[in-house]
This record gives C-alpha cells, structure tokens and sequence, in this order.
C-alpha cells in the first residue's frame, strides 16, 4: 500500500472513534428529540406532525418568561465569574513561579475533586439560617435572629460562579501564560498606566481565553439544574426544572423535546453573538479548552 493511502487510512481509523461518538451521542439524539418535538397528541397513540408544542411555549407567559430569567441569569453569572476569575488567573499565571503556581492552580482544582452535588449542600449548609454565615452575624451584632440565605436569585448566583470557576480559570491561565512580560514591560517604559496596558495589551491577548471560558460557563450555567433547583428551591423558575417536570412528572416528552430544542437554539444564538461581538472564531476559541 502506497505511503500516502497508508497516512489516508490511520487518519480515518483515529477519526472514526470521534465520529462514532458525535453521531451515536450527540446527532442521533437531537433528529430523534426534535421529531419527538413536532408530534402532537390527537388520540390514545395517534400523532400529527406539528409545531403546537412550540406554540404552548410562546403562549404560556410562565414558560417564556422562565425561558428569558434563565438566560439573564446565566449571563448574568457568567459576566461575574469571567470578573472574579480573571484577576486569579492574572495572578496565577503572571504574578506566581514555579511551586507557587502549581499550588495555586491546584487549590482552584481541589474543589472539582468532589461531585457537584455535594459542593451545593455545602453551600445549603454555609447559607441555611442555622448555618456558618447566620450564626457568624448573630455573633458579631449585625442580625438579632436567624437569616435564611437560601432560596433566593443571590444563593443561586453564587452556586453558578462558583460551580463553573475552573472552567473560566483554566482556558484564561493558558491564554495569559503565552503572553510575553517584556510587553508589559515596554508598556510600563513607555509611559502607559496599568489600566492601559490592561486594555491595550493583556485583555486582546486574552480574549480568546476569554471567549473560550465564557462560552463554557454560559452553557454549564443555563444547562445547569442541580444548583439552581437546591439553592433556589421549588420556585426557583429555572428552564431546566420545567424540562425536566414535563420529562419525568408529566411524560410528556413531546413539549420537553420542543423546550430542550428552544434551550438548544437559545444558547447557540448566544454564542454565535457573543462570537461576532469579540471578532473571535469557534475553531480559535474552542483550542483554548
């Protein structure tokens, strides 16, 4: 066999796993979630081909306003997480050497050690009106009773920055570790302020890390269920939560396929415009993950 159909052949071998899994896992799914969708019940097991299942979101005020408190608040999380994580990352990745850095980077990890469900009951229990924080502000004279901290936009909040932290720290250390000191040093030579050279210099070589982990965090926040359902509570209005009750507590998988595709066209019309705003492109911004 000839060199070049040799290279041809073991190229299709080591892509043939990645594309097994994008068709079996993600593209399969999604055809067969979105025809879901466009059935419509008329009989006992009888369907027609429809889009009354989207017509019951845009009708129902509950729905679309859930649908538009869930997008606001993951972008909402993602801006706070992006403006917590970018000084750490700054600091990590040009203020710290050798064991220092490693240190750091890995007390950023630590926390991802355990599952996600039990990093939010130890904020339920920090936040809970007989926690750590309630009784601290009783001792110190700020609060005469209990404060329930829990089941509130705040408590949600900050379980969303802090449950996508690392995935915004990461793609932001990589991206600031290749940009070289002397820049900043000429900057400083030639009479720039600290403010400038942050804006002329360290922010547009970060953006594509910037990109990169904004995108992730905007997608595990909005795809977020466990989080905003145990610090927000019952009445949290999270779009997830009513994806999942017309899933598992109503059956009806045929408006839960429709919500799922509207979450699915929300956050990649988010994306894409978050994309053209930066000048950034998906292939450049998904190498910094």
């Amino acid at each position: 066999m000839p060199m070049a159909d040799r290279s041809k052949l073991t190229f299709y071998l080591l892509l043939a796993p990645l594309l097994l899994w994008l068709v079996t896992l993600i593209i399969l799914p999604h055809v067969g979630m979105f025809i879901v969708s466009l059935r419509e019940k008329v009989g006992v097991r009888e369907y027609e081909t429809s889009f009354a299942n989207y017509a019951v979101f845009f009708n129902e005020p509950l729905y679309w306003n859930t649908f538009a408190r869930t997008a606001y608040m993951s972008i909402a999380s993602t801006v706070l997480t992006l403006l917590i994580g970018f000084p750490i990352a700054y600091y990590i990745a040009k203020l710290t050497r050798g064991r220092s850095k490693t240190t750091l980077f890995l007390m950023c990890l630590i926390p991802f050690w355990v599952s996600e469900l039990v990093r939010t009951f130890g904020w339920m229990i920090l936040l809970r009106e007989t926690g750590i924080f309630s009784n601290l502000l009783q001792y110190v004279g700020l609060a005469d009773a209990p404060v329930e901290m829990l089941y509130n936009d705040a408590a949600i909040m900050v379980g969303l920055v802090y449950t996508s932290m690392l995935f915004m720290v990461v793609p932001l250390v990589t991206t600031l570790d290749s940009l070289d000191d002397s820049l900043i040093e000429a900057g400083y030579d030639l009479g720039a302020s600290g403010i400038a050279i942050l804006r002329e210099i360290v922010i547009p070589h970060a953006m594509p890390g910037i990109v990169s982990g904004c995108i992730v965090v905007f997608m595990l926040s909005l795809g977020n269920y466990l989080t905003p359902i145990l610090l927000g509570g019952k009445d949290s209005l999270w779009f997830t939560g009513l994806i999942y009750s017309q899933f598992i507590t109503r059956f009806n998988w045929e408006l839960g396929s429709a919500f799922g595709f509207l979450l699915l066209g929300l956050s990649s019309l988010i994306v894409f415009v978050g994309l053209k705003l930066t000048r950034q492109s998906l292939g450049k911004t998904m190498a910094q993950t």
